[in-house]
């Protein structure tokens, strides 16, 4: 559903094809049980300020979906596929959630989020850069100073799919993995419980 940014919120509250894409949109995400959907869903709800208990509750189905697709593809050893919509937006919400874990200083859920994201992700830039996710937290990095010391905002293309993954940084992944030699060997350490458990 693409907008024209011109279009003003107040007359969006009153189009009724708007209206009807928002109720189609939501009858859609919920029998499809689709993130995809859900997320074209809480922009659209964005967009004309929508209530904000309608917002969480869209947000809570986002999480909770997720969380529930991720414990699939653990116990099936499934990899999220990132050229397949609805695993991304899968991805996207996960790592979103350790994102917001690691803004409040939650460091060990953040760094567990961002391991199983590595582990779970079968694109091998993203698996990279989320395993320099865990490897700053794990050096103890907080998140601000990740994010104004390791990630390059500069040379995010606003038009790749995956720009909701924080991929680029001030060195290069290689490098910076490297650097973290120390963390990566850790981490690793850690993943391995996880092929142990299956």
């Amino acid at each position: 559903m693409k907008l024209d940014p011109e279009i003003h919120v107040e007359e969006l509250k009153k189009d009724p094809e708007f209206l009807a894409n928002i109720a189609r949109l939501e009858r859609e995400c919920k029998n499809e049980e689709s993130i995809a959907k859900g997320y074209q869903l809480l922009d659209a709800q964005l967009i004309i300020e929508a209530d904000e208990e309608e917002i969480n509750e869209i947000f809570t189905f986002i999480v909770n979906t997720a969380f529930d697709r991720l414990a699939e593809k653990l116990t099936t050893s499934v990899s999220f596929d990132m050229n397949d919509d609805e695993d991304r937006a899968t991805a996207r919400a996960i790592y979103e959630h350790a994102i917001q874990r690691y803004s409040e200083n939650d460091k060990k859920g953040a760094k567990e989020i961002f391991l199983v994201l590595h582990y779970t992700m079968a694109h091998a830039g993203l698996k990279d850069a989320m395993m320099v996710h865990a490897a700053a937290v794990m050096a103890g990095h907080d998140f601000e100073d990740f994010i104004e010391n390791i990630v390059d905002v500069e040379e995010v293309d606003a038009h790749d799919p995956l720009a909701f993954f924080i991929q680029t940084f001030i060195e290069p992944t290689e490098v910076l993995l490297q650097k973290y030699a120390k963390q990566v060997e850790e981490a690793h350490q850690a993943l391995r419980s996880l092929d142990e458990s299956k």
